[in-house]
């Protein structure tokens, strides 16, 4: 099927043509004929797969039925969980929409909101919003949401999580009875067919792929480790794999900071990126991870969706979450797109209980290996501190032994290590600031 045989209008089909695509993914062959036809819809695919496509494109085709407005309102109306995910979703509108006479915006807390209160001023046809900004300009007058045609809830699955659901029902009573919902999830909850059914009418589920599922082209494995041992490890295999633009999750932001830290001083670029960080902090963060200034990027579950980095290779969980499902969407950073690439867990023994969580989700096993020198201690976690018992040797950092280099498809490392280091060596050939 092409993108014409979906029923999109010429400007879109230009944009379309523009940015290379060629055929719909399968959210996209399955979500746009359905909006279109003005249906409420609950949509399910795995992240990577071209969600916001699948959405956007249909929105702003109806969206054009009518001529725009001496004065323009918001008529469309997207809710996201996280700011990186919020100006992702508006630069995807944008980029369709290049070619059509609409406005559209962004709002996020975190930055002042002057600049965004003279935007809306000025009229827009589309707002993409995290519920927390939109809320408290709403409550300031700045925002109505009075002529609204169309909401969007995209990863409605995390905005629960996240605990937006109160704000998502205020959100509700602000705007006309009847208009067009489309929830896009990346899973199907118990919580989230609740959600839906108290905002959609009527509506078509369209899924991709099952939930839960992974993407096939992401080889999955785990290396067991001892807990205290897990920063040299990943400093061992980040300099023995010679990897370059490696997203890594840790549960916790102050263990985001302290592993960053660890990470430069053993002369590999790191930022981290979290909720305490500013705006700006986490913008300059993921700028300079993408432009490859910057080698590891360490994050917590805030950027387990958002995060559009094209041809990312490495994952790495350097602790397992609390939640199975958030494995899937963190690991969902990689294989993207039509992409291989690779997720990689560090286990401690105190974490085999979540692995055995996501691999019930996944509905296989994970492979797992040892590398000498790394074992994972015996016995139970005591107030945060690991016994001492069958601990690996302290002098075997960064030893031969075992290392599957985690199926490096890069080539070893060995002398010809070129990945981008701290500023006292500049080698690499990267840009300045």
């Amino acid at each position: 099927m092409t993108f014409k045989e979906l029923g999109l209008s010429d400007a879109l089909l230009k944009a379309v043509e523009e940015l290379g695509y060629v055929t719909p993914s399968p959210i996209q062959e399955k979500a746009i004929p359905r909006v279109l036809e003005g249906k409420d819809v609950l949509a399910s695919a795995q992240t990577g797969t071209g969600k916001t496509a699948g959405f956007a494109m249909p929105m702003i085709q109806l969206l054009t039925k009518e001529p725009p407005r001496s004065k323009r309102v918001i008529r469309a109306l997207v809710l996201t969980p996280t700011r990186e995910l919020a100006a992702q979703v508006l630069a995807d509108i944008e980029t369709y929409s290049k070619h059509i006479d609409l406005r559209s915006m962004v709002i996020f807390g975190g930055v002042k909101q002057s600049s965004q209160v003279n935007k809306l001023r000025n009229g827009i046809d589309i707002l993409v919003a995290t519920p927390g900004r939109l809320m408290d300009l709403q409550n300031q007058g700045f925002i109505s949401l009075r002529d609204v045609e169309f909401l969007v809830l995209d990863e409605a699955d995390r905005m629960l999580d996240m605990g937006f659901l109160r704000d998502i029902k205020k959100i509700m009573g602000m705007m006309p009875a009847k208009r067009q919902n489309l929830l896009f999830s990346a899973t199907f909850s118990r919580e989230i067919r609740t959600l839906a059914n108290g905002i959609l009418t009527n509506p078509v589920t369209v899924e991709a792929t099952p939930e839960n599922t992974t993407a096939e082209l992401v080889d999955q494995f785990i290396y067991r480790c001892d807990a205290k041992r897990k920063t040299e490890l990943i400093t061992k295999l980040i300099w023995d794999g010679n990897w370059h633009q490696v997203l890594v999750f840790t549960r916790t932001k102050h263990g985001a900071n302290r592993l960053t830290e660890k990470l430069n001083k053993a002369k590999i670029t790191a930022a981290a990126i979290h909720g305490n960080k500013s705006q700006n902090a986490r913008t300059k963060a993921l700028s300079e991870f993408k432009d490859k200034k910057v080698s590891v990027l360490v994050a917590t579950d805030i950027a387990a969706r958002g995060l559009d980095i094209p041809l990312l290779p490495y994952v790495i969980n350097f602790e397992l979450p609390n939640v199975p499902e958030d494995y899937v969407h963190r690991i969902g950073r990689t294989g993207r797109a039509g992409a291989s690439g690779q997720a990689i867990s560090l286990v401690s023994a105190d974490e085999e209980e979540y692995v055995r969580g996501i691999e019930k989700v996944l509905g296989m096993r994970l492979e797992g290996t040892v590398i000498e020198g790394f074992e994972p201690t015996k016995g139970p976690v005591e107030g945060g501190k690991k016994r001492e018992q069958g601990r690996g040797g302290n002098n075997n950092r960064g030893g031969g032994g075992q290392n599957r280099n985690s199926g490096n498809r890069n080539g070893g490392g060995g002398n010809s290590r070129n990945f981008r280091r701290k500023p006292n060596n500049n080698s690499g050939g990267g840009s300045s600031d």
